[in-house]
């Protein structure tokens, strides 16, 4: 039996702390920020912990009369964390509320020192094509007035002194949670979130926003001046009314279908997807938003998969080593999950399968999330973008219409040049990724961590022994790769001015 008096004295309990990975760079501040003390009481029988994702920690509990459920809570990095807490959990009702396989909500508080609690979902976790786009169907099909984030209505008057636009029974949309529109201070901005009356509003409610962010006095323009990247986003806002295509129409979508987010049990017949969890930050968008492969499905970098040629193992894999023959069995897996969700979309959700096919809507979707992202001190990705849509301007124009942006040929052969080397080195980093095995913010799981950290110090060695053969930039090249290896802590202080 575990005593909640004794386990709150002891702060430094894997309760609060968080266990399940390791981080490659400035660990300790990737865990103070995953650190939460929580008030116990109230909680019967803690059994396990079952999990930790980027935004929460979250915990098996069972009560001394039998019932089995889950309490999440949320790391103090969520943002914005009062909004999101409460239109996760009308989102998740309001979808249940549907048919969707989605955990009932027994009790949530967007307040401090509570815990959302839904039924837990055992079962493992795998991707089952036809039933995920039935069930994706089901979710795109709801009909919904305008753009933005679910809320239950007198939360949101709680939030927000308003009751935002109604839907059905107690549900309203009110303010977009998307993390683009709140991160670090620009949670203090006054800047319009929703809800959106239409598809343009969308389209540029993230680059007014950021707009507000950059016209700040407090920077001193050493680096790259947001200047630079205010521009771009006045160019965007003049082209963005013509990325709109003639469907427009709102959709909610699954912000994170990742494997951990969709539970799967098995019955006597067949694997059968029980729930989808973590809606997080979901959002009611135009369809052409929502249109697109979830990352852990896509496989668009594969020749294979971009043909979508039924894929299969190579002839003579019999003879291949051991070590080829898993690598073969692991891109068939990838190659095949990309394939069936291609041929289960179109079977079985005509109103997705029409977005992925809709003309030029990858381009779409990727301008406009570079227009409304958080500025990192860069700006070459949109600039690109900008550039691309003004060439191929015949391909948006609404009839004859001019271009209402110009670029010179001097500035598209700067922007080639940077884009390329920023290119060059993106494709680096991915590979000092794939072959350390760390992911996002360098994390990786704890069991790995050793190995990973004394592979990504051996790779740095090997990378100093060769930028010091050349004798004529040897301490030149040998300070500049020391000084910005990427897998070394660094001083985090100078990426405060981008939050």
């Amino acid at each position: 039996m575990l005593y909640p008096k004794r386990l709150m004295e002891d702060t430094e309990s894997e309760l609060f702390n968080y266990t399940t990975g390791r981080f490659l760079v400035n660990e300790a501040l990737r865990l103070r920020e995953r650190r939460h003390v929580f008030n116990i009481p109230g909680l019967f029988k803690i059994i396990a912990k079952l999990g930790e994702g980027g935004l929460n920690r979250t915990f098996l509990v069972t009560f001394d009369s039998g019932p089995e459920i889950v309490a999440r809570i949320p790391y103090s990095l969520l943002t914005p964390k009062t909004y999101t807490l409460a239109s996760e959990a009308a989102t998740m009702n309001f979808l249940r509320s549907k048919g969707l396989p989605i955990p009932e909500i027994f009790a949530y508080s967007f307040v401090s020192n509570n815990e959302a609690q839904m039924e837990s979902s055992n079962g493992e976790i795998a991707l089952l094509m036809d039933q995920l786009a039935e069930l994706e169907s089901i979710m795109m099909s709801i009909s919904f007035p305008v753009g933005g984030s679910i809320y239950y209505a007198e939360d949101l008057k709680t939030l927000s002194g308003n009751t935002g636009i109604p839907l059905e029974g107690p549900f309203c949309i009110g303010p977009d949670v998307s993390m683009p529109l709140w991160y670090g201070r620009r949670e203090q901005l006054d800047v319009f979130r929703g809800p959106y009356k239409d598809a343009k509003s969308v389209m540029i409610a993230g680059a007014e926003k950021e707009l507000a962010y950059l016209d700040r006095e407090h920077y001193d323009y050493k680096k790259q001046p947001p200047s630079d990247h205010a521009e771009n986003l006045h160019h965007y806002l003049r082209l963005a009314p013509s990325l709109v295509p003639d469907d427009d129409a709102f959709c909610i979508r699954h912000p994170d279908l990742s494997d951990s987010n969709v539970k799967v049990s098995k019955d006597s017949r067949r694997l059968r997807i029980r729930s989808m969890l973590d809606w997080q930050h979901a959002v009611v968008l135009p369809l052409f938003l929502h249109a697109g492969m979830p990352d852990v499905i896509q496989n668009e970098e594969d020749e294979v998969s971009r043909s979508m040629v039924e894929p299969e193992l190579p002839g003579a894999f019999d003879q291949l080593s051991k070590e080829v023959q898993d690598w073969e069995r692991e891109l068939l897996r990838r190659r095949l999950v990309h394939y069936h969700y291609n041929l289960s979309t179109a079977a079985y959700n005509r109103i997705h399968h029409n977005g992925l096919v809709y003309p030029f809507n990858p381009f779409r979707r990727h301008i406009f999330n570079h227009a409304t992202a958080a500025w990192e001190g860069e700006t070459i990705k949109l600039r690109y973008a900008l550039i691309d849509m003004v060439l191929g301007w015949a391909r948006f124009a609404k009839g004859d219409a001019p271009c209402p942006v110009v670029f010179t040929e001097d500035e598209k052969a700067a922007a080639e040049k940077l884009y390329r080397a920023l290119a060059g080195a993106e494709k680096h980093e991915r590979m000092l990724r794939d072959y350390a095995g760390y992911a996002e913010e360098t994390w990786v799981p704890a069991a790995h961590y050793e190995k990973a950290k004394a592979f990504s110090q051996e790779i740095k060695r090997m990378t100093l022994e060769a930028g010091a053969q050349d004798e004529e930039v040897r301490e030149e090249a040998y300070a500049v790769i020391k000084a910005n290896w990427p897998l070394d802590d660094m001083e985090e202080e100078e990426l405060e001015e981008y939050k």
